[in-house]
């Protein structure tokens, strides 16, 4: 996509962390300013884990740009998104819309080729219509450009260096509050790093589900730098809103758009493909820092940002909700269950999955089960799963090389029990009840979706 200005079109219509327990509240003009409109900052880094920040408990990553903003904000430590792969998550963010209904099945570039149908209505053209100055910087990988228009492009290098880029779009004095889509390529492979920065592999925290392994250590401890360059943007802009003085009067959102890098996250809906980090900033809030467990998703991210800019569409439907109102309180109810829809990655990737996810139970719903378990390019080929083909290994992590590349049709897991989700409970006759009972919920959310995959239960 080039550079450069781009007008706005029309479209179609369619039918914890310690800090937790130290909240304080807060005085001053805030409570009185909850009617003003903020100006908005989406910051979205690319395949960063849960767990991959000081603020998520990983001390041996520095990222002092979240860990600031969490200490000003609200930490989820059940934020979901609902499609593991780069292009089909960021539709679902930007639209509020599944891809199964938005149409971006897949990647957008090159010769995958998805894009979203014309009658989607994107958050960008929405907040324009509202009256927001709409700018995005870095990554953006979605299509078509006329459903997903910004009225600006911002170009920019490094995070940092990008960060300050968009300092004239700050300042302004202008008569509209402005929304800016701020985009990294870290941490996504290949980790880049700054020069002066360097973590020793013996330091990096191996998750469960990766092998503890010389290869695989040394992958993590690149990837740890790629995060903080990524969180130097971050830093760069929270500075630029307090030199300009918008620091009071902006919305910023922190989210990454799938899991890290490494077979068994990315591109699956296991838990480290799909449960991710999220910190907000209300800058209206009279309460934080806040850590909160309500079960939130992508979907709600476009409904929030326009509930807080009163831009909310009254004849639209949205497959998520805003979750403005939970964000000052720690354990808000009726936020306990959210749902993920995963049809593609690359154009070779075909392997659709449908999740439904309580407070206890996951189930997957592997469409396409008979197929082996298709790899994106980039994982195939990482020093670690190659280390384990290569000497032969039974296991990755936690689970048999087997159970990874073939899967059952059903998977359910009890993940206060089983938070690795390797005793698949799904042919249990003990829990015969649960499985239908999470079934008729996934049927349900096809309906109420319009998944076209729905037709798939007739042929079971």
């Amino acid at each position: 996509m080039m550079d450069g200005k781009h007008s706005r079109r029309d479209f179609l219509r369619l039918t914890g962390w310690a800090a937790a327990s130290g909240a304080t509240a807060l005085s001053g003009s805030g409570q009185a300013s909850k009617t003003r409109r903020p100006n908005v900052i989406l910051y979205v880094v690319d395949d960063q884990g849960t767990d991959d920040a000081g603020c998520y408990g990983n001390f041996v990553i520095r990222t002092p740009g979240l860990d600031a903003l969490a200490q000003e904000g609200t930490r989820f430590t059940h934020a979901f998104c609902t499609s593991a792969s780069c292009s089909a998550s960021r539709s679902v963010i930007l639209s509020g819309w599944h891809n199964h209904a938005n149409g971006q099945y897949g990647h957008q570039h090159s010769y995958h080729h998805f894009s979203s149908f014309d009658q989607v209505r994107s958050l960008p053209v929405l907040l324009a219509r509202s009256g927001y100055r709409t700018a995005r910087s870095g990554k953006y990988h979605v299509a078509p450009e006329e459903v997903y228009a910004f009225d600006q492009v911002i170009p920019g290098g490094a995070p940092d260096q990008r960060a300050e880029a968009c300092r004239p779009l700050i300042e302004a004095q202008d008569n509209g509050p402005f929304f800016l889509y701020f985009c990294t390529n870290e941490p996504h492979r290949p980790f880049r790093r700054e020069g002066s920065d360097r973590i020793d592999p013996a330091d990096v925290i191996v998750p469960a589900y990766l092998p503890d392994s010389p290869e695989c250590r040394e992958e993590l401890a690149r990837y740890y730098m790629s995060v903080q360059r990524a969180d130097r943007g971050l830093a760069a802009l929270m500075r630029i809103l307090k030199d300009t003085g918008r620091w009071d009067d902006t919305l910023v959102i922190y989210i990454s758009d799938n899991g890290i890098a490494f077979p068994g996250a990315k591109t699956t809906l296991y838990e480290p493909g799909m449960r991710l980090p999220c910190v907000v900033r209300d800058p209206f809030a009279a309460k934080r820092p806040v850590v909160t467990d309500a079960m939130i998703s992508w979907a709600d991210i476009t409904p929030t940002i326009l509930d807080f800019a009163g831009a909310v569409p009254e004849d639209y439907v949205f497959h998520g909700r805003s979750f403005r109102a939970v964000l000052e309180q720690e354990h808000p109810a009726g936020w306990d269950e959210v749902y993920a829809s995963h049809t593609f990655h690359e154009i070779t990737m075909y392997y659709p999955m449908r999740v439904v996810r309580t407070r206890r139970h996951k189930l997957i719903w592997n469409i396409a089960w008979g197929l082996e378990y298709p790899f994106a390019s980039d994982l195939h080929d990482s020093a670690t799963w190659q280390a384990v083909r290569r000497r032969g290994e039974i296991h990755y992590g936690r689970r048999t090389v087997d159970a990874y590349l073939h899967r059952p049709q059903f998977e359910l897991y009890d993940l206060q029990a089983d938070p690795h989700e390797i005793n698949n409970l799904a042919s249990d006759p003990a829990h015969a009840g649960i499985l239908g009972a999470l079934q008729d919920k996934l049927k349900a959310f096809q309906k109420r979706t319009q998944d076209p995959w729905i037709l798939k239960w007739q042929h079971e």
